[in-house]
């Protein structure tokens, strides 16, 4: 079989760093019906949805067959293994623009993140083995090659070559990766209730009526890809991100001693205000905006794509609300946490031995052990998040009686646990 020297990018240099690699298969025109056909009829019978996916695609109509992908080492039943690790370096073959934009963004360091957290290592193997749990959403994230081997060995589903997350193989389909439903897969529930929040929103529900013709076909409904994605570009960011925390630190002290204070339960500084080690593993992997420009640069470029369909007033008035509520957020949040600090300073709670401080650490609650505790974890993780998505995502309903009304119900009752707590420890005193 002919071999050849097809140019790809390889990840390489670190992971956003594309260099030149070798391919080593080029197809040749001439002997691709015979090879391909041998795939394809054997295929048919051991994974026949496969092969019917394949050739409802463009890859099929364009001549990308099963050897561009899979090598042409794997020949029988005998040799599965010998089949090539896809990685996302083969779709940057075409895709380079696509490529480049996604190893510049957030989803490119999602598994390193996962990865990084001390709590996804202490679950059950059957919720994290073979991308399952926290790696079922994670798994968008570059890998290298000895992970998506191992991975593979696991009997890992899709998604371990990056691309084929959205893009489900083997069709790799445009157009299902544009729909708001593929998003949907990570971005909803506990923590991330995205979806509930846009299908709820107008937004959502006149795309819902597009789809069932009850909207003419003309109209403007909004996805999280016209939004998030404008002009398909792959790198998805955003101006507050997930964690909702940046730097520089604003104005308002108030608000500033608050966002101090979720950096320190982040672990992102420490209890005297000074940088940390994860400070720099949060900066690595792009998880907060750490300068006014780069924070500036994502909300003007989402001001632009919402003035397209909303006048700039309209636009400036629902960021500045989403902001507030932001702030909102904060000072209840960083109320809970100081709480919570003065708990384990006292020695009236225990202290997990996993915690560097006397501190709580958001990145390790996972298992908080006691109830004020898991009450600050949810505060954190679902009602912060829940109230300024909601802020942001035009629907303001959802972010009030999700959000920002459970924040108040849960400090409400951290207030009164952290009494009964210490009225506890004075009658042990006695």
């Amino acid at each position: 079989m002919a071999r050849g020297h097809t140019k790809v990018y390889a990840l390489k240099g670190g992971w956003r760093a594309w260099e030149r690699a070798e391919f080593p298969y080029e197809e040749k025109e001439s002997e691709l019906p015979q090879i391909v056909q041998g795939c394809v009829n054997c295929h048919e019978v051991e994974t026949p949805h496969v092969v019917a996916e394949w050739q409802r695609s463009k890859h099929s109509a364009n001549m990308v067959s099963c050897l561009m992908c899979h090598g042409v080492e794997h020949n029988s039943d005998k040799d599965v293994d010998k089949a090539a690790t896809v990685k996302p370096e083969l779709c940057i073959m075409c895709h380079e623009a696509q490529g480049k934009q996604f190893a510049a963004g957030k989803h490119s360091m999602a598994w390193k993140a996962v990865k990084a957290l001390p709590a996804a290592h202490w679950q059950p193997m059957a919720y994290i083995q073979g991308i399952k749990g926290c790696d079922s959403c994670h798994k968008i994230g570059f890998k290298e090659e000895k992970e998506i081997r191992e991975l593979r060995k696991q009997g890992a589903g899709f998604g371990i070559a990056s691309c084929d997350v959205c893009h489900t193989r083997h069709s790799f389909s445009v157009k299902e990766a544009r729909q708001p439903q593929t998003c949907r897969v990570c971005h909803r529930g506990f923590d991330q209730p995205l979806w509930e929040i846009y299908s709820s929103s107008k937004h959502g529900i006149r795309h819902s009526l597009k789809r069932d013709g009850t909207l003419p076909e003309s109209t403007p409904t909004p996805t999280c890809q016209n939004c998030h994605m404008k002009g398909g570009d792959h790198g998805v960011r955003t101006a507050w991100g997930f964690l909702a925390i940046r730097l520089p630190m604003p104005e308002d002290k108030e608000w500033a001693e608050a966002r101090k204070t979720i950096m320190q339960a982040l672990g992102f500084l420490d209890p005297q205000g000074k940088p940390t080690q994860r400070h720099a593993f949060i900066k690595e992997i792009d998880l907060a905006r750490l300068t006014q420009e780069d924070w500036q640069k994502e909300r003007d470029k989402m001001t632009r794509t919402c003035s397209e369909c909303h006048p700039t007033l309209f636009v400036n008035r629902l960021f500045e609300n989403g902001d507030r509520t932001v702030m909102e957020s904060d000072l209840l949040l960083a109320e809970a946490i100081r709480i919570v600090a003065g708990l384990y300073k006292d020695r009236i709670l225990d202290r997990p031995w996993n915690y560097p401080y006397d501190f709580p650490d958001f990145f390790e609650m996972h298992d908080a052990p006691t109830p004020i505790e898991q009450k600050l974890y949810l505060m954190f993780l679902k009602h912060r998040t829940s109230a300024i998505q909601g802020g942001f995502h035009a629907n303001p309903d959802y972010g009030l009686w999700y959000g920002l009304l459970e924040l108040q119900h849960s400090i409400a009752e951290i207030r009164a646990m952290d009494e009964q707590l210490r009225g506890k420890k004075k009658k042990r005193r006695k």
